[in-house]
Order: C-alpha cells, then structure tokens, then sequence
C-alpha cells in the first residue's frame, strides 16, 4: 500500500471519530491532497468499512498465486551462471536450472539490473569502457 493511500485513511478513520459524514469528509480530503485524494468511492468504501467496526487501516491479504521460483535462493543460482558465462542464452540458463524462461528473463533485469548487449549479460551502469 501507498504511503498516500495509508495516510488518506487514517484521515478517514479521524473524521469519522470526528463525526463528520462520508460526503464531509470527501471534501476535506480533497481540500488536503488535492488531485492526489482518494476517488469518491473509495473514500465513500473506507468510511463505511471504518463505521462498521474495522479498526486496520491497511489492506486484508489477498488470495492468489504466490511466486515460486522468484525466490533468492534461484536469483543466485543465476547469478553464479551468469558471472561464469556472460554468453549463456535465457534459454540455456532456464533449461539449466529447469525454470521457465519467462522467470530467468525477470530475474536477470528486475533482480540482477543486467541486459543483453551484444549477446552478453552485462550490469545495466556501462562505463566508457
């Protein structure tokens, strides 16, 4: 959750021990953060949710599919094959370490910062060199 969207509802939950109504409180948001305020629904949502009883102001978990093979311990099995053979393919590297492609590809630019150039896995910084 955004810094933003956690400060935003604490203000709600304050207005409504305030005793200001949903509507009130939409606009005193909206005179605080301007265009960055929370949407009419969403405040509308929260100030509900707040008058019913809850008492967190962060976000309920959520099911869904956990990452699996984004974990630390695949992100250094990658980057020990890289720094041994910067040539190696994403697709040699997956079917080494039997990951999808798709992960080794993620791994090595959002985890590792590296891109390929010229057939090469390389740190994204470049000097002149």
């Amino acid at each position: 959750m955004s810094e933003r969207n956690y400060e935003q509802r604490c203000a709600i939950k304050f207005c409504l021990k305030l005793g200001y109504n949903a509507t009130k409180t939409l606009a005193k948001l909206q005179q605080a953060y301007g265009d960055a305020a929370l949407s009419r629904a969403q405040v509308f949502k929260w100030f509900k949710a707040f008058s019913e009883g809850r008492e967190s102001v962060e976000d309920e978990s959520r099911s869904g599919r956990p990452s699996t093979s984004r974990n630390d311990e695949n992100v250094k099995r990658i980057r020990d094959l890289v720094r041994f053979d910067r040539r190696l393919t994403v697709r040699l590297i997956a079917d080494e370490l039997n990951l999808n492609h798709t992960t080794v590809h993620k791994i090595l630019i959002n985890e590792l910062g590296m891109r390929k150039i010229c057939a090469k896995m390389v740190p994204k910084n470049l000097t002149p060199q």
